[in-house]
């Protein structure tokens, strides 16, 4: 029993260093030299004031804001603690429901835009906290924006063109528009 405990011990203490304190701070300390910004969580800053992060979604729901997709996160929305999706599935009422409930509120807040909702809008991502959002939820909303701003929709529409990203590497993912990003820009423009 001595000799295979020796070894076992002995692995384990091994085994803890290295995957515990040796690969982590490795992994760590090369983030931050090659990934600086994403390392610190994508954080911006405004005056001094953390205002948000570029990787997680926020809640808008004011009329002069671009607004995010909906959230499942309790007990509030974008609540980073509690990351995770509705669970509900394509037919449940209670999908449907929420999702009817989102589009009147969409429709209620530019009633005369009578583009489709995009799905987005009205959906919440897999995980609760998505920043961004596609280009046409982005052209959905500019005529609210844009009318409750007193700005012309051309400008509004370089401005979304502006924040739109591309493809990752060119293949992966949608082009989106992250919404705080969009949203800071707007607020710039004052």
């Amino acid at each position: 029993m001595k000799d295979q405990l020796r070894p076992a011990l002995t692995m384990l203490l091994l085994l803890t260093v290295l995957t515990g304190l040796v690969y982590p701070l490795t992994v760590t300390g090369l983030a931050q030299v090659f990934f600086p910004d994403q390392a610190k969580g994508s954080v911006i800053v405004r005056e001094g004031k953390v205002i948000g992060s570029k990787l997680i979604g926020q809640y808008f729901d004011k009329p002069e804001y671009f607004w995010s997709r909906p959230s499942a996160t309790s007990p509030f929305p974008y609540n980073a603690a509690a990351s995770g999706g509705s669970n509900l599935g394509p037919t449940n009422p209670a999908l449907i429901a929420a999702v009817k409930a989102r589009a009147a509120v969409l429709r209620a807040a530019d009633p005369g835009n009578d583009l489709p909702v995009p799905v987005d809008l009205v959906t919440s991502s897999g995980s609760g906290l998505d920043p961004h959002i596609s280009p046409a939820s982005a052209l959905y909303q500019i005529r609210r924006v844009a009318r409750v701003r007193k700005l012309d929709e051309a400008v509004m529409r370089d401005l979304v063109a502006q924040h739109t990203q591309g493809r990752q590497l060119g293949v992966l993912g949608e082009p989106r528009v992250n919404v705080l990003l969009l949203n800071l820009a707007l607020d710039e423009r004052r």
